[in-house]
């Protein structure tokens, strides 16, 4: 890697033989940011303050596992050669579509286990996860990572972005598209407008519109990376699974207002989980 004035060394810290990256630093304020904003909108609804406690932490633990598995199978000609590089993350990495699977049905079996609407709490969270997802992906910045094809100097001029991001673009000789602030600023934009649509939608709706917000940016932002997971030749795990979740969003927010006529958010306590006699309407 070609270093320069402002080049951003990944490893913050030692302790003793441990190094402590920027990387997990970046993703655990994220998380944590993420966890505040959501247990005050939770304790406003009225859910004890422990919910959200359980649902992150074995959400972040079996999405974490998850996304490893995810990504191990699509390089999986890779890691049936070498299976002891499997728990090595990092040597290899994680894929987010599969730490959304693996945090969301973890998320949906512990809200039936405790009688709570997954689709409800779905809404007080989704705000906290696009803004955890666009706080992470500075941790993509540090490791000199996930980063679009190469384009000049004056290309990433002209974008008007600070010195410190055009310099840590340069590797290895080439500079390259910072696609993870091209997804980190589709990302915060999507916190703002789902926080800010929120209290006027109906239960399920905020969720859904993460999925479809989320998954566009990533349609496209996928498109301009070099390192993506490939399902063939010319097809993309990330933007196949994109259209995927976009398909899924749109299918909740129609079945849903169809069948159930939900409550708005703001106007709803906390709701069971669902079932043909309490129902939501």
């Amino acid at each position: 890697m070609n270093l320069t004035l402002n080049y951003i060394d990944p490893v913050a810290f030692q302790l003793g033989p441990i190094a402590v990256r920027w990387y997990g630093i970046i993703i655990a304020c994220g998380i944590l940011l993420g966890y505040f904003i959501a247990q005050r909108t939770l304790q406003r609804v009225g859910f004890d303050k422990e919910v959200l406690v359980d649902i992150l932490f074995w959400s972040a633990i079996i999405g974490f596992i998850v996304a490893r598995i995810y990504f191990v199978i699509f390089q999986f000609p890779y890691y049936a050669q070498h299976p002891a590089e499997i728990p090595k993350i990092w040597h290899g990495g994680i894929a987010i579509h599969g730490g959304i699977i693996g945090g969301f049905i973890t998320g949906i079996f512990i809200c039936k286990r405790k009688n709570i609407n997954p689709f409800q709490m779905g809404d007080i969270a989704a705000p906290s996860m696009i803004l955890a997802q666009g706080i992470g992906r500075w941790g993509n910045f540090m490791n000199h990572e996930a980063h679009g094809g190469p384009v000049s100097r004056s290309f990433l001029e002209h974008l008007h972005i600070p010195d410190f991001i055009i310099d840590n673009m340069y590797i290895n000789g080439v500079y390259y598209h910072p696609t993870f602030l091209y997804e980190s600023i589709w990302d915060v934009l999507g916190f703002i407008i789902l926080l800010s649509l929120r209290k006027h939608l109906r239960i399920g709706d905020t969720f859904a519109l993460y999925l479809i917000w989320y998954s566009i940016g990533r349609f496209f932002v996928e498109g301009l990376r070099t390192d993506s997971l490939m399902l063939t030749s010319h097809i993309r795990i990330a933007q196949l699974m994109s259209i995927v979740l976009v398909i899924v969003g749109i299918v909740i927010i129609i079945v849903r207002h169809v069948k159930f006529k939900p409550q708005r958010f703001k106007e709803a306590k906390p709701l069971p989980w669902p079932n043909q006699r309490a129902g939501e309407r």
